[in-house]
C-alpha cells in the first residue's frame, strides 16, 4: 500500500545525481552545512561524529556517522538537494533498509535540511511523481533494479 503523502513527492532535476547539460549545474548541497548539522546532531544524541565522507563520483550522497551510547549511526545527505536519511550500514548504493529517523534527526531539520523517513524512501516509484526522469534515468533504474524512492535518492550510478 502506498502512502497517500508520498505520491506527489517531486523529483526535482538533479535528485538521481544525473546532469543534463541543457539544464545547467545540479545543485549542490552545502557540504559545510551538513557538517555544521552533523555536529549539532551529535551532541543532541550524547555522541561525537565519526568520520565523514564527501560525495564522490558517481555516489549521489555524502556519507557520515553520529558515534553514541547506542553505537554507530550513519547519516546520508544528498548532495544535490537537503535530504537526510538514514541507515544501518556504509555503502556505496541503497534500494532498502533506511531506518526511521532517531529522535536527534531534529538537529538536521533546525539547519534547513529535509529528514526522509524510511515509509517515504520505501515508496515504489509507482507511487511517485517521476515525470522529470529522463529515458537515461529510467534505463538506469531498469538497470540496476531500482524500485523505491530511496533507490532513486541514494544511488551510484555511472
Amino acid at each position: 500500500m502506498v502512502n497517500e503523502e508520498n505520491i506527489g513527492f517531486p523529483l526535482p532535476p538533479g535528485a538521481t545525481g544525473c546532469f543534463r547539460p541543457k539544464d545547467g549545474p545540479l545543485p549542490e548541497t552545502d557540504l559545510r552545512a551538513f557538517r555544521s548539522a552533523l555536529y549539532a546532531a551529535a551532541r543532541a544524541s550524547g555522541g561525537v561524529v565519526g568520520e565523514v565522507e564527501a560525495q564522490a563520483y558517481p555516489r549521489t550522497f555524502h556519507t557520515a556517522s553520529v558515534v553514541g551510547r547506542a553505537g554507530e549511526s550513519i547519516v546520508l545527505c544528498h548532495a544535490h538537494h537537503p535530504w537526510i536519511v538514514f541507515s544501518p550500514t556504509r555503502r556505496d548504493w541503497y534500494g532498502e533498509g533506511f531506518l526511521a529517523p532517531p529522535p536527534w534527526a531534529s538537529a538536521f531539520t533546525d539547519t534547513g535540511f529535509v529528514v526522509l523517513s524510511g515509509e517515504q524512501l520505501s515508496t515504489p516509484l509507482s507511487g511517485l511523481n517521476a515525470s522529470v526522469l529522463t529515458r537515461g534515468e529510467w534505463r538506469q533504474v531498469r538497470h540496476y533494479g531500482i524500485t523505491t524512492l530511496g533507490g532513486v535518492l541514494f544511488n551510484s550510478w555511472d
